[in-house]
């Protein structure tokens, strides 16, 4: 029984995110955390069905602009505590514009 302890903490140390076209990505929850929106969807106070399966459904966030919000979310959380000389996130510039509504969706 036990072992089932261990594999319920570790299933919730870990979301999966999921875009438009099908493409999941497992990242941790501390990651996701980054952004408010997800923060707030993955509560364990809420009713939100997201925070009961560890599953968020982006309908309106493609695969490959999800793979780089998860890239951005994991570069937050590596460097929110290193106030110093932080390295420039790169952005590519034909995703440029969709990245900013995503995050603006996302609130990151």
């Amino acid at each position: 029984m036990s072992g089932d302890s261990s594999k319920d903490s570790s299933d919730k140390e870990y979301v999966r995110l999921v875009s438009s076209d099908g493409f999941e990505y497992s990242i941790l929850r501390s990651a996701a955390a980054v952004s408010g929106t997800l923060r707030g969807m993955l509560s364990q106070s809420s009713n939100f069905v997201e925070a009961k399966q560890n599953r968020v459904v982006l309908p309106n966030i493609s695969g490959v602009l999800l793979e780089k919000v998860c890239e951005y979310l994991y570069y937050n959380l590596k460097h929110q505590n290193n106030p110093g000389n932080i390295p420039e996130f790169d952005v590519p510039p034909e995703m440029a514009l969709e990245l900013l509504v995503a995050s603006d969706f996302l609130d990151v």
